[in-house]
Order: structure tokens, then sequence, then C-alpha cells
């Protein structure tokens, strides 16, 4: 694992050369254990690329050569009457993960956007997964309204989607105040976890380690409610596949129930009962749009 002082030695910029999309490839693989044919053709990647859409990489120019450590790629979009970029990919391989290069490359990625004229970037990312509930929520400042089902289909080869491939589509306000502030350490941790002491969640982690479902009825009638998930679902997978699918589907029910109510998914607090504790989303009823304007 590279050492924290080693970090300066990695350089944030565009990958612009054929040799450098050549490598996206193999941290494709590495970071997701993805079989050729799910992997980003090469030819695909330059033409996205000379098509203008964003493609940022994290060099370690320790070598003698630059080596591709990990990257960002977002394409164009158009949602709600105007233009996007969708992050498609970001992936920053494990002997790196420690740096904080998933910051700098999303920031490189939104330095980007904003030169193009563009006001919010949107991706999706798997629910369960905690670490990137934190990054997305607590350190970038997303918010989300929209819960896909199987997004990329019952599985891919990634050892990554055996659970489902279900999706939160998240948003990306550029601009906005709560980003600028997350993206400047400011996180609202404390406010967000008092909260959660006077909610009663709609999906509960027990202390046998399932699901527990709350009436929803009840739930939904309040202003705010939160989803439980484990701390760290990988582990649960590997112990109990079974029961990782109970997690899936009581999740999805919870999500797909709420968002169908008209709430929002406004924040995520990792271990919110001590280290090993699980993780716990904050919902509100209401907008996107009135929760985070756009300047």
């Amino acid at each position: 694992m590279m050492s924290r002082s080693a970090a300066q030695q990695i350089g944030i910029r565009d990958l612009k050369s054929i040799e450098d999309l050549s490598q996206l490839k193999a941290v494709e693989k590495e970071v997701w254990g993805m079989a050729d044919e799910d992997t980003l053709p090469l030819t695909l990647a330059i033409a996205c690329k000379a098509a203008g859409n964003i493609f940022v990489g994290a060099f370690d120019t320790s070598k003698d050569k630059d080596k591709l450590v990990g990257f960002a790629f977002g394409f164009f979009g158009r949602e709600h009457g105007t233009t996007t970029i969708h992050s498609h990919m970001l992936a920053v391989l494990d002997a790196y993960r420690h740096l904080d290069l998933g910051t700098r490359l999303k920031q490189a990625q939104r330095e980007r956007a904003m030169a193009m004229g563009v006001h919010e970037m949107t991706w999706t990312y798997d629910p369960l997964q905690s670490r990137n509930a934190h990054f997305n929520f607590s350190k970038l400042g997303v918010v989300s309204d929209i819960y896909k089902v199987d997004f990329y289909g019952p599985e891919t080869s990634s050892m990554l989607h055996r659970n489902g491939t279900d999706r939160l589509w998240v948003r990306w306000i550029l601009k906005s105040s709560r980003v600028r502030d997350r993206l400047a350490g400011k996180n609202a941790r404390m406010e967000t976890l008092d909260a959660m002491k006077l909610l009663a969640p709609l999906v509960r982690f027990d202390p046998s380690g399932q699901p527990g479902r709350a009436d929803l009825a009840e739930s939904l009638a309040r202003q705010r409610v939160c989803i439980e998930i484990p701390g760290d679902i990988l582990e649960v997978e590997r112990a109990d596949m079974g029961l990782a699918r109970e997690w899936r589907d009581a999740t999805r029910w919870a999500f797909r129930e709420a968002v169908k109510a008209g709430f929002y998914v406004a924040e995520f607090c990792r271990s919110i009962r001590g280290q090993q504790g699980p993780g716990a989303y904050l919902l509100q009823r209401g907008t996107v749009n009135e929760f985070v304007p756009e300047g």
C-alpha cells in the first residue's frame, strides 16, 4: 500500500491518448472483477473522449511510465429538460484507496462539468454498500429520489453483482451550497444522528443481523423516516447469501415505497450504534429541488 507521503506523486489529469485509455480495462477488471465483455470497449472509450465526454484519471507518476490507478468516466445526458453529465464509472485500485483519490476525481469531474456550463451530475450506486453511501452523501452531498430495480439486469460478471443490481440514482447539484459545504469538509453527521434518534426505522438491523420491517402506513405518515443497512454487506454476502438477499428485498421494498409516497433520500450515517453497527439513511418528505436549490 502506498504511503500518504507518496500521495503527492499521484497526479489527476484528463485521459488524452489511446495509451491512456487503453489502461482503463486493467483498472476495471481489478476493481470490479469484470469479464472482458463487461468492460468498456477501447473503441467506444476513444469515441466518447473525442465527442467531448469526461475521462479523468489518477496517475502514479513515481514509475518511469504514468500508471493509471483510478479514473472517473462521465458522459453527457439529458434529464428534466437540462443537459447533465452522467458519471458512469469511478474506480480506484485497492492499494491506493486510502489516499482519498475518489474525492479528487469527483472534484475534477465537477470542475470540468461546470466549465462546460453543466450544473448537475448524476450516477448510480448500490444502496447496500455503506462505504459508497458515506462517500456519496456525507462527503459529496448527493441527494436521490429514484430507486431502480436490477438496473444492470439480475447479475453481471462482476463479483459485486451477485445480489442483484438495484441502484439509487443520485443527483449532484454542482453549485449548491450543500455540495460546496461537503467538499469543504462540513457534513451533517451530528444533526442526522439526532434526527434518527426520534425515528422508528422502516427497516431495522435486528440483533440477529436480519432486517426487521416496520408498519408501512405508520412509518410513511411521518415527515421523516430512516432505513438501516448492514455495516458491510460484502461480509454478509460471504457468510450468508440468503441473508444478503433478505436485505436486498427489505431495502428494495422500503426505498420504493418511501419514494412512491413522496420522500427523497437526504443523508446517510455510518455506524449509528457503535463501531461495527449498521448505517442508516435519512429520508424526508418533499422534493429534491426544494431541499437543494441550484445556487
